[in-house]
């Protein structure tokens, strides 16, 4: 039975209020652990660019507003790297170390998730949010 959840992602530093606005998700399963969690939408996120490399889609076009603003940081760019696929166990790994090292943090409405093993503290139109804390960690 498929799953959904909501994610705000953010970086530190200057941002627009529609940069905050959540993200539906579709899971297999709801996560209980904050591992599970990661490891769900981190898998998600490669079986998704896999997809879209193998349908010819990797690229995907930028808005005037998404040029404006990246062009106010200094550098315009889609984002991709390479068109091989995406290695999901590898992907998993480095999500889970940059847990850890505290490259991101992760909420669960207002409460911070601060261990992997910690158990996801469930309610109703609860909104995830993910903060980046350094500007070298690439999203």
């Amino acid at each position: 039975m498929a799953f959904t959840l909501q994610v705000r992602m953010k970086k530190l530093g200057k941002q627009k209020s529609q940069d905050l606005q959540p993200v539906p998700f579709e899971l297999a399963q709801k996560p209980e652990t904050v591992r599970e969690l990661l490891t769900s939408l981190t898998a998600l996120g490669v079986r998704d660019y896999n997809e879209r490399k193998d349908e010819g889609q990797v690229l995907r076009f930028l808005t005037r507003e998404e040029i404006a603003d990246q062009a106010a940081r200094g550098k315009i760019s889609l984002g991709m790297r390479g068109g091989e696929d995406a290695m999901e166990e590898k992907a998993v790994e480095n999500t889970l170390q940059c847990f850890e090292d505290g490259i991101f943090r992760v909420f669960a409405g207002e409460d911070e998730l601060t261990a992997l093993e910690e158990t996801i503290p469930w309610t109703d139109d609860m909104v995830f949010t993910f903060i980046r804390l350094t500007m070298l960690s690439g999203w």
